[in-house]
């Protein structure tokens, strides 16, 4: 049997964020052994880890005998099959002996929680990866992972034209897909379209030391949060009190208390409530902190 500790988490960089206290904590209950993720290899430079075998979704995990198996990916069946499968000496997950799923409680709390019941100590606030000095420019990442969390285009290229007019330097991120969202977004402001063109390491780079960062319930988000870089964050079909930043962060949530479909296919009405004045009034705000 190897002496590892593997933790399944086979989802994007958002997701993966909220997993970095209970990798922590992992890591200090277990200093003598290798921790490996089962995840995306391309987002192992920002994570605590030793290795990282790919896996996407929620298996199967091709790894054989770690000393200690974790599912900190979800509730199961298929991800807890899938570590049981891969013959763990000891299976840390939900159900069964472990404690039982809550769907009211904050992602980042969830998985420190599902370590507390098994006696390992864990942080939800050990969630930082450092600070930047913020003399870049303002990130605005109009992308997200399905349509519902997407606020419309036309908005976040108010808003980009509102900070341009300021006179500030603007990057606008996303996916290689997104690439055309982007252009749209940025227009004829003379923002600069990095969308394709980061990797991750660089895009963290990016939001680490930016002035601003404004988006959706992203995964952009999240690094915002990791980097303590002041953000405007705005969600729609789900609460902040599940996905959100902590309170004590220089960020401001701006969502109007509705709840919907995350993976809808269509803007959430909650997230059309909010106006592209009110993002401007909270972003001068911001850049303040």
């Amino acid at each position: 049997m190897a002496l590892d500790v593997l933790a399944l988490r086979g989802l994007g960089l958002g997701d993966l964020l909220t997993a970095v206290p209970a990798l922590r904590a992992l890591r200090r209950a277990f200093p003598a052994r290798r921790l490996v993720l089962a995840g995306p290899p391309a987002l192992a430079p920002l994570l605590p880890v030793d290795e990282v075998i790919e896996v996407r979704g929620p298996g199967p995990v091709p790894y054989d005998g770690a000393e200690v198996a974790v599912n900190l990916h979800g509730r199961g069946p298929q991800s807890t099959r899938a570590l049981r499968a891969t013959r763990p000496g000891l299976l840390l997950t939900h159900g069964g002996d472990g404690p039982p799923w809550r769907a009211d409680v904050h992602e980042v709390r969830r998985w420190c929680d599902l370590l507390e019941w098994y006696g390992i100590a864990a942080d939800p606030a050990d969630l930082y990866l450092g600070r930047g000095d913020r003399s870049g420019p303002v990130v605005v990442h109009p992308g997200a992972g399905a349509p519902s969390r997407r606020w419309p285009v036309d908005r976040f290229a108010a808003v980009v034209a509102a900070l341009r007019a300021r006179g500030r330097r603007v990057v606008v991120t996303g996916s290689p897909a997104e690439r055309e969202l982007a252009e749209r977004v940025a227009g004829g402001t003379g923002a600069t379209v990095a969308a394709g063109r980061t990797d991750v390491r660089r895009l963290a780079r990016l939001v680490r030391d930016a002035r601003l960062v404004v988006c959706g319930d992203t995964g952009v988000g999240h690094l915002a949060t990791a980097y303590r870089t002041p953000s405007v964050l705005l969600f729609g079909p789900v609460s902040p009190a599940l996905w959100g930043p902590p309170a004590a962060g220089p960020h401001v949530v701006l969502w109007k208390g509705g709840t919907g479909d995350p993976h809808g296919r269509e803007p959430d009405a909650g997230l059309l409530e909010i106006g592209v004045d009110e993002v401007i009034e909270v972003m001068a705000r911001c850049e303040s902190w």
